[in-house]
């Protein structure tokens, strides 16, 4: 008896799932650096959202991931090293650098459009039309916990009712950035409101409540605003203005809150992924065309052309750190 050909047989086996295996593992290691992974801030999401899909039509083999946990849950994620780009409503905290850091994740900022804060009352509200600066701080300050609990508290003027609060949860760039502006520290902002990461809920909260008071992404309010009111925001100038027209927040007009609308791109990302780089390009050169159907309001035509040098430069870091609410955006790209 002649063992051979079982020999032959077993050596020919071995072979070819040696060959598939290295197959497999190359072609996984191909898929990986074509997959781009997004998550963060649901102001922006829809921006993403359609670029992916229109990225897409062009490119049928390319696996784009976009999802919303917040700016602070993109961040997370981000920093772990779990996503090539974070979403954001806000810039980058301290913290958040420092675990980018010890992940050995550098970033590239890069604005990529602008957003105005809505604050929001209900259809029946007819007296607060116009919200001062000191009354939203009152409002929403972390002073005010379990204090300020009516209209007239806020202002003589307004009536006894009780008022109700619905806005972002603590975890979002949105309360971050209406907190920061209102008061003066980014993480003094009160407790004791309805929060939701869903910001269609917080307008059906308002919507539904007579003497609520809220604040959105203007986005929010432009698909909803035949059910609410919208507040106009005393400017430092002692002018009261609202983010609609958008013009108000192109020019800067709608002061303190207007704000930048971010991503942050994993340098590492773009160094091992070629599809991540192509993505960014894409999106960089072509998301201005969905910025104003969906809500948002386009950057100026400087900014996108300093914005596609600096990626372009690969400049990694953060400059809008020190940019104050109301700031030119175009000074710090």
């Amino acid at each position: 008896m002649s063992f051979r050909p079982q020999f032959k047989n077993s050596f020919l086996l071995a072979f070819i799932m040696l060959v598939a295996g290295s197959m497999s593992a190359c072609n996984s290691g191909q898929e990986l650096k074509s997959q781009v992974s997004i998550d963060g801030a649901a102001v922006g999401f829809p921006i993403s959202l359609a670029v992916a899909e229109e990225y897409g039509k062009g490119k049928p083999e390319a696996k784009v991931s976009v999802a919303s946990s917040g700016t602070g849950g993109g961040f997370s994620k981000f920093c772990n090293g779990d996503i090539d780009i974070a979403g954001a409503s806000r810039t980058i905290r301290d913290e958040e650098i420092k675990k980018c850091q010890s992940k050995n994740i550098d970033f590239v900022e890069l604005p990529i459009a602008l957003d105005g804060i809505a604050v929001i009352a209900n259809r029946k509200n007819s007296f607060a039309k116009c919200l001062t600066i000191k009354e939203l701080d009152k409002i929403w300050s972390a002073k005010s916990d379990g204090k300020i609990l009516s209209w007239n508290q806020v202002n003589p003027k307004f009536p006894n009712e009780k008022l109700k609060l619905y806005a972002p949860a603590s975890d979002t760039g949105t309360f971050d950035y209406l907190t920061q502006a209102v008061t003066g520290k980014a993480k003094n902002g009160r407790t004791d409101y309805t929060p939701s990461h869903n910001q269609n809920l917080l307008v059906q909260g308002v919507s539904g409540d007579e003497f609520s008071l809220g604040y959105v992404g203007i986005s929010y309010y432009i698909q909803n605003q035949e059910k609410l009111n919208l507040v106009g925001v005393e400017s430092p100038l002692g002018k009261c203005q609202k983010p609609v027209p958008v013009d108000n927040v192109i020019k800067n007009i709608y002061t303190p809150l207007s704000r930048p609308l971010f991503l942050y791109v994993s340098k590492k990302s773009l160094d091992t992924k070629p599809a991540v780089k192509e993505f960014v390009d894409f999106y960089l050169d072509n998301s201005w065309k969905w910025v104003d159907s969906v809500g948002y309001v386009a950057l100026p035509d400087e900014a996108y052309v300093r914005v596609k040098q600096k990626f372009g430069r690969g400049e990694t870091g953060t400059k809008f750190k020190k940019a104050k609410p109301g700031e030119p955006i175009t000074n710090f790209i």
